[in-house]
Protein backbone atom coordinates (compact mmCIF):
# COMPACT_ATOMS: atom_id res chain seq x y z
CA UNK A 1 0.00 0.00 0.00
CA UNK A 2 1.37 3.41 -0.93
CA UNK A 3 1.32 6.28 1.52
CA UNK A 4 -1.49 7.97 -0.44
CA UNK A 5 -3.55 4.78 -0.38
CA UNK A 6 -2.92 4.37 3.34
CA UNK A 7 -4.01 7.95 4.02
CA UNK A 8 -7.15 7.51 1.89
CA UNK A 9 -7.89 4.29 3.76
CA UNK A 10 -7.49 6.03 7.12
CA UNK A 11 -9.73 8.92 6.03
CA UNK A 12 -12.39 6.52 4.78
CA UNK A 13 -12.22 4.34 7.88
CA UNK A 14 -12.66 7.37 10.13
CA UNK A 15 -15.71 8.41 8.12
CA UNK A 16 -17.19 4.92 8.37
CA UNK A 17 -16.49 4.90 12.12
CA UNK A 18 -18.29 8.24 12.57
CA UNK A 19 -21.55 6.69 11.31
CA UNK A 20 -21.16 3.37 13.07
CA UNK A 21 -20.09 1.31 10.07
CA UNK A 22 -16.56 0.67 11.38
CA UNK A 23 -15.09 0.05 14.81
CA UNK A 24 -12.42 1.79 16.83
CA UNK A 25 -10.23 -1.22 16.12
CA UNK A 26 -10.67 -0.58 12.38
CA UNK A 27 -9.45 3.00 12.83
CA UNK A 28 -6.44 1.86 14.85
CA UNK A 29 -5.69 -0.72 12.14
CA UNK A 30 -5.85 1.97 9.46
CA UNK A 31 -3.44 4.09 11.52
CA UNK A 32 -1.08 1.11 11.70
CA UNK A 33 -1.37 0.69 7.92
CA UNK A 34 -0.22 4.29 7.54
CA UNK A 35 2.86 3.64 9.64
CA UNK A 36 3.67 0.50 7.65
CA UNK A 37 3.32 2.52 4.43
CA UNK A 38 5.86 5.04 5.72
CA UNK A 39 3.49 7.78 6.90
CA UNK A 40 4.69 8.84 10.33
CA UNK A 41 3.73 11.58 12.76
CA UNK A 42 3.94 11.67 16.56
CA UNK A 43 0.19 11.54 17.17
CA UNK A 44 -0.34 8.92 14.47
CA UNK A 45 2.05 6.68 16.42
CA UNK A 46 -0.03 7.18 19.56
CA UNK A 47 -3.26 6.54 17.63
CA UNK A 48 -1.82 3.35 16.18
CA UNK A 49 -0.96 2.23 19.70
CA UNK A 50 -4.43 2.76 21.16
CA UNK A 51 -5.74 -0.47 22.62
CA UNK A 52 -9.51 -0.22 22.34
CA UNK A 53 -11.15 -1.49 25.51
CA UNK A 54 -14.81 -2.40 25.25
CA UNK A 55 -16.91 0.47 26.52
CA UNK A 56 -14.23 3.16 26.35
CA UNK A 57 -12.79 2.63 22.87
CA UNK A 58 -14.44 5.71 21.41
CA UNK A 59 -13.19 7.94 24.25
CA UNK A 60 -9.57 6.95 23.73
CA UNK A 61 -9.86 7.25 19.98
CA UNK A 62 -11.47 10.69 20.23
CA UNK A 63 -8.61 11.83 22.44
CA UNK A 64 -5.96 11.26 19.75
CA UNK A 65 -7.81 11.26 16.45
CA UNK A 66 -8.18 15.03 15.89
CA UNK A 67 -4.46 15.64 16.38
CA UNK A 68 -3.42 12.74 14.19
CA UNK A 69 -5.72 13.82 11.38
CA UNK A 70 -4.55 17.43 11.65
CA UNK A 71 -0.89 16.34 11.43
CA UNK A 72 -1.76 14.39 8.28
CA UNK A 73 -3.87 17.20 6.75
CA UNK A 74 -6.90 14.90 6.75
CA UNK A 75 -10.47 15.91 7.52
CA UNK A 76 -11.68 15.53 11.07
CA UNK A 77 -15.46 15.30 11.05
CA UNK A 78 -15.88 15.96 14.75
CA UNK A 79 -19.54 15.96 15.57
CA UNK A 80 -20.53 16.75 11.96
CA UNK A 81 -21.65 13.31 10.89
CA UNK A 82 -23.28 14.80 7.76
CA UNK A 83 -19.86 15.47 6.26
CA UNK A 84 -18.81 11.92 7.16
CA UNK A 85 -21.97 10.56 5.55
CA UNK A 86 -21.28 12.49 2.36
CA UNK A 87 -17.71 11.19 2.25
CA UNK A 88 -18.90 7.63 2.80
CA UNK A 89 -21.55 7.90 0.09
CA UNK A 90 -18.80 8.78 -2.34
CA UNK A 91 -16.55 5.96 -1.12
CA UNK A 92 -19.41 3.49 -1.56
CA UNK A 93 -20.28 4.95 -4.99
CA UNK A 94 -16.67 4.42 -6.09
CA UNK A 95 -16.85 0.82 -4.84
CA UNK A 96 -19.99 0.25 -6.89
CA UNK A 97 -18.48 1.70 -10.05
CA UNK A 98 -15.32 -0.37 -9.50
CA UNK A 99 -17.46 -3.52 -9.33
CA UNK A 100 -16.61 -4.27 -5.69
CA UNK A 101 -20.28 -4.15 -4.62
CA UNK A 102 -23.62 -4.54 -6.37
CA UNK A 103 -26.21 -1.80 -6.77
CA UNK A 104 -28.42 -3.54 -4.20
CA UNK A 105 -25.47 -3.74 -1.76
CA UNK A 106 -25.12 0.02 -2.04
CA UNK A 107 -28.78 0.85 -1.46
CA UNK A 108 -29.07 -1.62 1.42
CA UNK A 109 -25.93 -0.21 3.05
CA UNK A 110 -27.16 3.38 2.71
CA UNK A 111 -30.56 2.46 4.12
CA UNK A 112 -28.92 0.74 7.10
CA UNK A 113 -26.20 3.23 8.03
CA UNK A 114 -27.30 6.61 6.76
CA UNK A 115 -31.10 6.26 6.84
CA UNK A 116 -33.64 8.81 5.72
CA UNK A 117 -32.64 11.01 8.68
CA UNK A 118 -29.12 11.38 7.29
CA UNK A 119 -27.66 13.55 4.59
CA UNK A 120 -30.10 14.53 1.84
CA UNK A 121 -27.56 13.24 -0.69
CA UNK A 122 -28.65 9.71 0.29
CA UNK A 123 -32.33 10.32 -0.46
CA UNK A 124 -32.40 8.90 -3.97
CA UNK A 125 -30.50 5.76 -2.97
CA UNK A 126 -32.89 5.19 -0.07
CA UNK A 127 -35.83 5.59 -2.46
CA UNK A 128 -34.21 3.02 -4.73
CA UNK A 129 -33.79 0.62 -1.79
CA UNK A 130 -37.53 0.98 -1.17
CA UNK A 131 -38.13 0.18 -4.84
CA UNK A 132 -36.01 -2.98 -4.55
CA UNK A 133 -38.06 -4.03 -1.52
CA UNK A 134 -41.28 -3.42 -3.45
CA UNK A 135 -40.05 -5.53 -6.38
CA UNK A 136 -39.13 -8.33 -3.98
CA UNK A 137 -42.57 -8.16 -2.35
CA UNK A 138 -44.29 -8.38 -5.74
CA UNK A 139 -42.13 -11.34 -6.66
CA UNK A 140 -42.98 -13.03 -3.37
CA UNK A 141 -46.71 -12.65 -4.04
CA UNK A 142 -46.55 -13.52 -7.74
CA UNK A 143 -43.68 -15.93 -8.23
CA UNK A 144 -44.48 -16.38 -11.90
CA UNK A 145 -44.05 -12.62 -12.48
CA UNK A 146 -40.76 -11.46 -13.94
CA UNK A 147 -39.54 -8.94 -11.40
CA UNK A 148 -36.11 -8.20 -12.78
CA UNK A 149 -34.17 -5.40 -11.21
CA UNK A 150 -32.00 -4.38 -14.18
CA UNK A 151 -33.72 -1.01 -14.47
CA UNK A 152 -33.26 -0.32 -10.75
CA UNK A 153 -29.61 -1.40 -10.97
CA UNK A 154 -29.08 1.09 -13.82
CA UNK A 155 -30.69 3.88 -11.77
CA UNK A 156 -28.41 3.12 -8.81
CA UNK A 157 -25.34 3.24 -11.06
CA UNK A 158 -26.51 6.55 -12.52
CA UNK A 159 -27.04 7.96 -9.02
CA UNK A 160 -23.55 6.80 -7.97
CA UNK A 161 -22.07 8.61 -10.96
CA UNK A 162 -24.05 11.74 -10.10
CA UNK A 163 -22.77 11.70 -6.53
CA UNK A 164 -19.19 11.51 -7.73
CA UNK A 165 -19.68 14.25 -10.32
CA UNK A 166 -21.00 16.63 -7.64
CA UNK A 167 -17.96 16.10 -5.42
Amino acid sequence: MTDDEALAHLQGTVAFWRVGAATATDVVGAACDCLVAGVDTPTLRILAGVSPVRGSEDDELLRWLPGALAELSLTHYGDDSRKAEEEILRVMARRLLAGAITPRDLTSWVDRFITCAGTPLAGELIDLENAYEYVEAVHELHRQTDTGTAELDAEVVAEARRLLEEA
